[in-house]
């Protein structure tokens, strides 16, 4: 899935005209990466935060449309207002088709209420990670990644290398010998003597 982002080219630059553009509902950006220059660019922020609020936008290949021009971009940075939901500036980063990105992708989990530690242990699913660095072609980028836990039984956990990621797709701490516990389930105390108690 591609989202389009619409941009135009920012003219003045520095702190007050940062400032100025944030009250006219505009958030100040930048492009860069790959052979091009860095452009300021400045976007609608409604459009913006709302485009923000879906968990895609943060880890798919974006189509930045600055003045009528298409830029593939990924989103690497977003700073917010400390209190107010404002969101202060945003970089985008090029990318080229033919070189391997590395990126945070959200880890999905499945059938946690099927898994053997939790219906028949009464046990509980603790998410170590919620995301993950993944290392692919651009064209290859999942949206997320799908974590099963249907075998999953009290006390044992699920690492990276136990999870099926498509064509293509890496993830960065295995390449590096880190095999991370992704979920874990915890035993509850009292919960065999309970399911003894109702036999």
């Amino acid at each position: 899935m591609t989202i389009e982002v619409i941009a135009t080219k920012r003219v003045e630059q520095g702190t007050g005209a940062s400032r100025r553009l944030r009250r006219a509902g505009k958030v100040p950006g930048i492009i860069y990466g790959g052979n091009a220059e860095p452009v300021a660019i400045e976007l609608d922020h409604n459009n913006l935060y709302h485009a923000m609020q879906h968990e895609a936008f943060h880890a798919s290949i974006l189509s930045l449309n600055v003045d009528g021009k298409t830029e593939t971009v990924l989103l690497r940075d977003a700073q917010y207002h400390p209190w107010k939901q404002i969101v202060n500036h945003v970089d985008f980063q090029r990318v080229d088709a033919s070189q391997k990105i590395h990126i945070k992708v959200p880890l999905h989990f499945i059938n946690a209420d099927v898994a053997p530690g939790v219906k028949l242990g009464g046990g509980i699913v603790s998410h170590v990670m919620t995301d993950a660095d993944v290392e692919c072609l651009p064209g290859k980028l999942p949206e997320f990644i799908e974590v099963d836990l249907k075998t999953l039984e009290a006390g044992h956990s699920i690492h990276l290398a136990d999870i099926t990621l498509p064509e293509g797709v890496a993830f960065v701490a295995l390449k590096h010998g880190d095999n991370a516990t992704v979920a874990t389930i915890l035993s509850v105390r009292g919960a065999a003597t309970e399911e003894a108690a109702a036999e």
